[in-house]
């Protein structure tokens, strides 16, 4: 279950004197929406990787999330889950009549299961932060590979090179399936944009398992 998490919410922090902007429900509220919309990211629930991550936004009129982005993270996807989800509270807000922007901070608090962490092996989470950074440069070389030939213009010479590359990163039909998992969670959710990128990955390392749901709900 890619969902398997312990997600703490501290106290959120709105930059602004005297901001009336509030969840709709209060803090309680916003902790239990976090906590059901989150997807614990593939890479860091395999390396038990826990952090917390600090998203600032702001908010248009209407409560709607604009401007969102990570204010202080590890560089790895447990900052892109955590943006991810506040992105979704958009429109679930209470505006004042008389509003001015403010900014707000979300700190997220991720917590990998230790019950499930012995499964993968013992971890230091500090070298898989850093191997998640290097692992991206691999990854970026499969997925540029794969765009340049779906548009006619890749050197099909380093097919086998890729191929191998991809075995090393562990692309295969598990890493795949649980790919497809957390898209079809995400599409669930309500969350289209953030299912089309997963499926979009999916497309960019060779495979065509996502290409139907593509298709369908990303043109």
């Amino acid at each position: 279950m890619l969902k398997t998490l312990c997600l703490l919410i501290f106290s959120v922090i709105i930059v602004t004197a005297n901001a009336q902007v509030a969840f709709k429900g209060g803090q309680a509220a916003l902790y239990t929406f976090l906590s059901q919309k989150i997807v614990y990211p593939e890479y860091s629930r395999q390396n038990c990787i826990s952090g917390t991550i600090k998203v600032s936004f702001s908010l248009d009129k209407n409560g709607n999330v604009v401007d969102a982005k990570v204010a202080d993270g590890l560089g790895i996807d447990l900052d892109d889950e955590a943006l991810r989800v506040v992105k979704l509270t958009s429109g679930k807000w209470i505006m004042p009549v008389k509003y001015s922007p403010v900014t707000i901070i979300v700190p997220i608090r991720f917590n990998a299961d230790q019950t499930t962490c012995g499964i993968y092996g013992p971890v230091n989470p500090t070298q898989a932060i850093t191997a998640y950074k290097n692992r991206q440069l691999l990854e970026d070389e499969v997925t540029n590979y794969y765009k340049a030939k779906y548009q006619g213009k890749g050197d099909t010479t380093h097919e086998a090179e890729i191929t191998n590359l991809k075995k090393i990163l562990g692309f295969d039909d598990k890493f795949i399936s649980d790919v497809l998992e957390q898209a079809n969670e995400k599409f669930q959710q309500g969350d289209k944009e953030g299912a089309c990128r997963d499926w979009t990955f999916i497309r960019n390392i060779g495979s065509n398992q996502a290409d139907q749901m593509l298709f369908k709900y990303c043109k």
